[in-house]
């Protein structure tokens, strides 16, 4: 039973990833607009600050993942924002978000 038990333990030490984040990168950056873009074997998700009376805004961070990660992040992401809701109450979505024209043309979501 011990020898079971202990190669459960090593299995499960050899499946962890150690996960380096920088003091410069744990600042993060601030955005308050998303675009995703997407090709038949990626997404690409571009973070963007816009600021208020300012005609160019600028792309702060852009990730690209494959189709099976982008679904793994829209699972998390709702399973967070389920949990944050049950503790915090819902989050008000202001239907006046202005339409930007931006596309790089091909199917274009925001966020």
């Amino acid at each position: 039973m011990a020898e079971d038990h202990k190669e459960e333990k090593s299995t499960n030490k050899r499946n962890q990833i150690s996960i380096e984040l920088s003091e410069e990168m744990a600042e993060g950056e601030y955005a308050n607009l998303a675009t995703i873009a997407h090709s038949n074997s990626e997404f690409v998700i571009d973070f963007i600050r816009l600021m208020p009376g300012t005609p160019k805004a600028k792309v702060k961070s852009r990730i690209i993942v494959t189709p099976e990660h982008a679904k793994r992040l829209l699972l998390a992401l709702k399973d967070n924002i389920d949990k944050f809701e049950e503790a915090f109450g819902p989050i008000k979505q202001n239907n006046d978000t202005p339409k930007f024209p931006i596309n790089f043309g091909g199917t274009i979501g925001e966020a």
